[in-house]
């Protein structure tokens, strides 16, 4: 079992930053390969950003490339998310999720273990 807490959210300009941190329980997170989701009111949840176990391999979805960056830090059973020139669209609850093995982030993955989220407000 696995549980992970978000945090770092908060409300921030159009153009601004924040990075979120989710913490992990366990020893075996780095076992796990993690990915941010996001949703937005009235949205279904979509992929952000995804890291394979080692961290030496991310994918992003195409709204964020160039913006985000996802990583981790495996002695620190944290995984974070980077948010530069954030947009009044990229408001959503952000969650952190974890699966064991490789991920096919593109093909809309059942992860394992789900965080509660936190809050991105990006106001314009």
């Amino acid at each position: 079992q696995v549980q992970l807490v978000e945090s770092g959210g908060g409300l921030v300009q159009a153009g601004g930053s924040l990075r979120l941190s989710c913490a992990a329980s366990g020893r075996t997170f780095s076992t796990y390969a993690m990915g941010w989701f996001r949703q937005a009111p009235g949205k279904e949840r979509e992929f952000v950003a995804g890291i394979n176990w080692s961290g030496s391999n991310t994918v992003y979805a195409d709204s964020v490339k160039g913006r985000f960056a996802i990583s981790r830090n495996n002695a620190k059973n944290t995984a974070y998310l980077q948010m530069n020139s954030l947009k009044p669209e990229d408001t959503a609850v952000y969650y952190c999720a974890a699966k064991r093995g490789v991920v096919a982030w593109e093909n809309n993955p059942r992860m394992d273990f789900w965080g509660k989220g936190t809050l991105v407000t990006v106001s314009s």
